[in-house]
């Protein structure tokens, strides 16, 4: 069976696996949410301490108001679109492998942002090998 590296660590390619965590977060102060640099730091830095090798980030201000963040990862990647006008984000992390841990990486983020409100859902993807 062929090996790849994910995330410095070799990992079989037939362990076709992963999970997608999809997070909304609301009542969260609108200033935070309009903030691309905060918004950028808060989610590299997550998604480091849940064990995610981050390769890129890259964000996008609009006018009048929102941010784009999006990370490419090792393992997959992560966004955060904001909507300070409502108070509200949408999260995404989906991570390949066991080795990263993407619900503690939205955890992180809604802990970061303060967020009063937040409505989480994973998805399994893949197939666990075996």
């Amino acid at each position: 069976m062929a090996t790849h590296f994910v995330g410095g660590e070799p990992d079989e390619v037939g362990e076709f696996t992963g999970r997608h965590v999809l997070a909304e977060f609301s009542q969260v102060r609108p200033e935070l949410l309009d903030d691309a640099t905060f918004l950028s730091e808060t989610l590299e830095c997550a998604l480091s301490k849940a064990g995610a090798t981050v390769r890129e980030v890259t964000s996008t201000r609009f006018e009048p108001q929102g941010v784009t963040v999006v990370a490419l990862l090792s393992e997959s990647h992560a966004s955060i679109h904001t909507y300070p006008e409502r108070g509200s984000a949408f999260v995404d992390v989906f991570t390949c492998g066991r080795r990263a841990d993407p619900e503690l990486a939205v955890q992180l983020v809604r802990d970061q942002l303060g967020a009063n409100v937040a409505r989480t859902r994973t998805i399994h993807r893949g197939r666990e090998s075996g």
